[in-house]
Parts: C-alpha cells; sequence; structure tokens
C-alpha cells in the first residue's frame, strides 16, 4: 500500500473521535513489528523516526528512512511515515529530501518567546514543501541525555492559555502537550491530568499530541482519548518487548550464534505490542 500521510491519518482520527498511535523506529525489527501489528489489529499507525535514532545509525537519516518507508509500502495497513523530536536544520532539511510528509520540531526547551520563533519558521518551511509540523510546549522529559522531570513542577504542564497563543502564533498542525506523562518510562505507572487534557482540548484548534505513552496504564490512555489526545506517541514499550524477548531466548538458549533465532521472537514480541496499543484506540470515544 502507497504509504499514507501523517495528517490524513490524525485528521481522519479527529474526524471518527478516535486516537491514532504512533511507533518509534529503532531498526528495521521495528518497522517490521509495528507493520505487523498494524496488520493484526485491522488499524492504521505512524512509522515515527526520531532525532536520537538517526544519531544512533552514525547521523544519517536516508538507510534507515528508506527501510522503514519499504516497509510501510510493503504492508497492507494504512502506515505513515513521521520524523520526531528534530531541534536541527540539517535534519528538517533531510526530512524534506527523503519525502516525509510530516516532523515534530522540538524547540521545547528554549524560551517560549524562541519556541514561538523556531517554530514558525519551520512552519513556513513545511508549507513550502509540503510538511505537516508538529510541535511541542511545556517539558515531557525523560528522554535520553536529559534529566528526568517532575511533571508536578512547576511550568512543566502546558498551561491553555499559553498554549492557544502558541497555536496562533506559529500555525503548527498539532502539539505536543505535557500533561503527566514522561518518556523512557519502563512502568506503567503514569497518571494524567485529564482535566488540564479536556481544557488543552478547548483551548487549541489542532490535535493534541501525548508523547511519552509507554508508561501509561490502560485505562489512562483511553481516558486521555476521550479527554481530547488524538496522536499516541509509543517507544520504550517496543523496546522492553524486543529486549525482553532476547534475554528470554537467550537465557534459555546460550550457544546460539544465529541473531534471526532470538530476533524472530524479539519481532512477534513488540507486533503483539503494537496490536495491543492499537486495540485501545480502535473505538470511538464517548
Amino acid at each position: 500500500m502507497p504509504l499514507v500521510r501523517t495528517g490524513d491519518l490524525v485528521s481522519a482520527a479527529v474526524a471518527e473521535g478516535r486516537g491514532v498511535a504512533a511507533f518509534n523506529v529503532i531498526t528495521l525489527e521495528h518497522a517490521a513489528a509495528i507493520a505487523a501489528g498494524a496488520e493484526s489489529a485491522n488499524s492504521p499507525a505512524i512509522l515515527q523516526i526520531s532525532e536520537n535514532a538517526v544519531a544512533f545509525h552514525g547521523g544519517r537519516l536516508a538507510p534507515v528512512a528508506a527501510a522503514a518507508a519499504a516497509v510501510a509500502r510493503a504492508s497492507s495497513a494504512p502506515l505513515a511515515l513521521h520524523l520526531d523530536h528534530v531541534t536541527t536544520p540539517e535534519l528538517l532539511e533531510a526530512a524534506r529530501d527523503e519525502g516525509f510528509g510530516s516532523i515534530m520540531f522540538d524547540a521545547s526547551k528554549l524560551s517560549y518567546d524562541d519556541n514561538v520563533r523556531q517554530t514558525n519558521d519551520v512552519v513556513r518551511f513545511g508549507l513550502r514543501h509540503g510538511i505537516w509540523v508538529e510541535a511541542e510546549l511545556g517539558r515531557v522529559g525523560g528522554k535520553v541525555g536529559e534529566a528526568p522531570l517532575d511533571a508536578h513542577t512547576p511550568g512543566v504542564r502546558t498551561d491553555p492559555d499559553e498554549a492557544a497563543a502558541f497555536v496562533a502564533a506559529t500555525g503548527v498542525n498539532a502539539l505536543a502537550v505535557a500533561v503527566g506523562s514522561s518518556h523512557a518510562m519502563t512502568e506503567r505507572t503514569a497518571a494524567l491530568d485529564h482535566a488540564l487534557i479536556s481544557r488543552l482540548r478547548d483551548a487549541v484548534p489542532v490535535p493534541l499530541v501525548l508523547h511519552g505513552s509507554s508508561g501509561v496504564p490502560d485505562g489512562e490512555i483511553r481516558a486521555a482519548v476521550a479527554a481530547g489526545m488524538v496522536k499516541i506517541n509509543v517507544g520504550t514499550a517496543l523496546n522492553a518487548a524486543y529486549t525482553g524477548a532476547v534475554r528470554a531466548f537467550l537465557a534459555a538458549d546460550s550457544a546460539t550464534v544465529d541473531p534471526r533465532t532470538y530476533l524472530a521472537p524479539a519481532r512477534e514480541a513488540m507486533a503483539g505490542t503494537v496490536a495491543d496499543f492499537l486495540g485501545l484506540l480502535r473505538e470511538p470515544r464517548r
């Protein structure tokens, strides 16, 4: 199936009152597992490559992007390709050159005024090149190289009035907001601020994005979608499934040297995780 645009999947989710999941791609196994899980769940999904994943691949976007796009095109599920947490002009230009239809530009570490200015520049770049742009306001935290953030610290969570002003000033297509989740959580213990999500939904005219969804329990994700979240980002949960399956296999068979023997169950474990998350988002919000 041809690649679907992220903006189209998000717009369809908004129209149907449900969520759409975006899963992080690090290796070819991740991409294949996302496609398999989406096919199993009979659901659309977004394959997203982060700036950190690009760094892992030697700073070269083209090879991992080409692999993920090839997997998506070979799938029977509607799949989109998205570049996540872009912070540099060089990677933004690489996204354009590699045909990405969407990016998430992350200037959330900067002051509000600098975030607005740089995001506005990226949105104008996106308009020239047909790229759908997501941005972040507030601090989700927890990414590689960052100190953990307390989600209850003043100034960390996204303010609805500031969010409305930010969207108006930048023209972004979607907004990632800080409402109690954190990147890289390995336990699903995050408690989201659903009242804040509802206030943000009412304040801004663009879809809301939840980063750090791996640490959010099923019921909290359902409630977040019901309150107004649309794009649900998942990364660490796939890595936990992958690594857990590899550890279990090698613990039982320490003599194997063929990586296919332990990557196959790792891929299957990730595909099951993908299908589980997609199942949470399938039904429209009530």
